[in-house]
């Protein structure tokens, strides 16, 4: 999809002022922006799979699948094809359009590029698309992954630059960017959003949304996961975010990248209906359904389509691409105000 007259040189003044909108003004302005863009009513569907579980030599600190932290969480090796495939069958019969695939690596190796492969290819022949969160790739995997037919690569900023350190010793944020980098080059689509709720200020959440949105080109999938804080990682006690700050980074997302699909993800097990209902309002428009995110719980699927139901909301079938036009400058200007 085309992007012209979309932004991508945002300031972080500008960003944090429309943090600072009044509540029901930033609604309107990301519910205003959405409707030019996608169905209203419309949500896509994914579902995830660990498709290789925990022993991840990194240190971040929200992350139930470092060996660095005692979670009780059990390693399991790369998922053979089939266990993979017959998964994914059963997510295309649940109403999911696009099957992910997650391993705790810090990259994967060699060795294990064929069956990766194989995996896309096979998720591919069901008609769903595909989404693989490996860690940092480099350009020959990168194309590799793209030769075979993967639809998205998924590879989250996280945070802000500023508090990143906080959180993450083992890679620097710009072996995120360079990964991202190396998948848009290689022709896929790139999903990549962050974390809330770690501990961060206001102004990190602004500096994470001004770095998806400055990009040369804006991810066409952003995931916003709430900290789900797991015993034994060092985030197991950290405070909760207030609801209206998350609906509020849900709505500046959609106003700063308003041909992306922003994804409410992990932490969805903590929200109720009315604050669900509250981010699709707010230009969320893409979940994952089921009952396990990698390895933290997810909302049941039919919790899922029977709030669908009282809002009136249907599942993506496929997505479309739609001619994008111009938000009317006067919402962008409300930054300033």
């Amino acid at each position: 999809m085309p992007q012209a007259d979309i932004r991508h040189d945002w300031s972080r003044d500008e960003v944090e002022a429309l943090f600072a909108l009044p509540f029901n003004d930033l609604l309107f302005m990301a519910q205003s922006i959405h409707r030019q863009y996608f169905d209203p009513n419309e949500v896509q569907i994914s579902t995830l799979l660990s498709i290789k579980t925990g022993a991840c030599p990194e240190d971040c600190a929200y992350c139930p699948q470092s060996t660095r932290y005692d979670t009780g969480l059990e390693a399991e090796k790369l998922l053979e094809l089939e266990n993979v495939l017959s998964q994914a069958r059963a997510a295309a019969a649940s109403g999911a359009t696009r099957f992910c695939m997650g391993a705790a690596w810090r990259s994967p190796k060699n060795r294990d590029m064929p069956y990766l492969v194989s995996m896309v290819k096979g998720v591919r022949e069901l008609g769903l698309e595909s989404c693989m969160t490996l860690g940092m790739l480099s350009e020959s995997q990168a194309s590799e992954l793209a030769e075979a037919g993967l639809d998205y690569y998924n590879h989250n900023l996280d945070t802000s630059p500023e508090f990143y350190g906080d959180i993450i010793t083992t890679r620097t944020y710009k072996d995120r960017l360079d990964t991202l980098d190396h998948v848009r080059k290689a022709g896929m689509k790139v999903c990549s959003g962050g974390i809330v709720g770690m501990g961060e200020e206001q102004n990190d959440r602004a500096g994470l949304l001004q770095q998806l949105a400055n990009l040369p080109q804006h991810p066409e999938s952003v995931p916003i996961n709430m900290l789900v804080r797991v015993e034994g990682t060092p985030l197991e006690n950290e405070a909760d975010l207030d609801p209206f700050e998350f609906i509020r980074t849900i709505a500046v997302a959609r106003i700063l990248m308003p041909v992306s699909q922003v994804r409410l993800s992990a932490g969805r097990e903590e929200m109720n209906e009315q604050m669900h209902a509250l981010a699709y309002f707010a230009g969320a428009n893409s979940i994952f359904y089921g009952e396990k995110l990698l390895t933290t719980p997810n909302p049941r699927g039919n919790s899922d389509m029977a709030l669908f139901e009282r809002l009136g909301i249907s599942p993506e079938q496929r997505h479309v691409d739609r001619p994008p036009q111009a938000p009317s400058p006067h919402f962008y200007d409300a930054a300033a105000t």
